[in-house]
């Protein structure tokens, strides 16, 4: 059964997704269909759309493929304000049963696609990993940083007629296997300040999940599964305090686990540490 109140936005439509990509450089749309009614069929609440750096006119096309055959709403997910145009045009509401699409992902270098509202009403993701500086780029270090960069995008989702409601803060996961710079313990220092800010009640917040286990081996030296129960225990921490969406996938079986079991014992253990301890620690685990 699925974690109640968990959204998950299905990730595999994604051209950095090496099966993926084959599929693109073939066009092999029928593939690409099938992709989109499984992860329907798998329980996805969203069926992301990233088509890589290819021209708007696919990503339409794109968008149009996958609504043919499911009717949940799709993710669009593109860095590209003219793709993002492209994809929200090509959008049905109707046949996703009236429901709006999400928009992945509008940051502090890209605040012009909040004005993509004017083609059609979207729930932005909106990134909170960096910030702009005197005009230049920044990557947030410390959880005050994204807790104050996720605020002013929803400030200004306001002034664009986005309520906090519909807005979607992704406070940056990172992996937990190549941890040396307290990336964890910012992440969920930035969930638990979002989570107590009352101007943010009722903001939802996500992550790409598999981000988290990507430096980790699949298997235990015991044979046992490493990266769904680490991805579950990342749940079991911060579905608290508001996550309530992942960019994951439908194949994984995400569970809320137990105080004592080893995997949410682990990641406690890896907010107490720093450094190269905590790479340390999460291969004391897997091992």
């Amino acid at each position: 059964m699925p974690i109640p109140n968990l959204t998950i936005i299905g990730e595999s439509i994604n051209d950095s997704v090496p099966s993926t990509h084959k599929f693109y450089e073939a066009n092999d749309i029928g593939a690409l269909k099938e992709l989109a009614a499984s992860q329907d069929q798998g329980g996805a609440g969203y069926i992301d759309v990233n088509v890589g750096p290819r021209p708007g006119a696919f990503l339409a096309e794109m968008v149009r493929h996958v609504q043919s055959v499911t009717s949940k709403p799709l993710s669009i997910d593109t860095p590209d304000p003219a793709m993002a145009e492209a994809g929200l045009k090509a959008y049905d509401r109707a046949r996703a049963g009236g429901q709006i699409p999400i928009l992945n992902s509008i940051s502090p270098l890209r605040r012009q696609m909040f004005e993509l509202t004017r083609i059609m009403p979207f729930m932005p993701i909106l990134l909170a990993s960096e910030r702009v500086e005197n005009g230049v780029g920044q990557p947030n270090h410390t959880a005050e940083e994204v807790y104050q960069t996720a605020r002013q995008l929803v400030q200004e989702a306001a002034q664009h007629g986005i309520p906090v409601e519909q807005c979607i803060i992704d406070p940056a996961i990172a992996p937990i296997g190549a941890d040396s710079e307290g990336r964890f313990r910012c992440l969920m220092g930035a969930i638990r300040m979002i989570h107590d800010d009352p101007s943010l009640k009722g903001v939802h917040m996500s992550v790409g999940l598999s981000n988290f286990t990507v430096m980790i081996p699949a298997k235990r030296a015991d044979g046992s599964p490493t990266k769904g129960p680490l991805e579950s225990a990342f749940l079991t921490m911060a579905m608290p305090l508001g996550l309530d969406h992942v960019i994951g996938s439908v194949k994984r079986k995400y569970e809320l686990l137990p105080p004592d079991h080893p995997a949410l014992v682990c990641l406690n253990d890896c907010l107490k540490l720093d450094g190269f301890d905590v790479i340390m620690r999460v291969q004391e685990y897997y091992a």
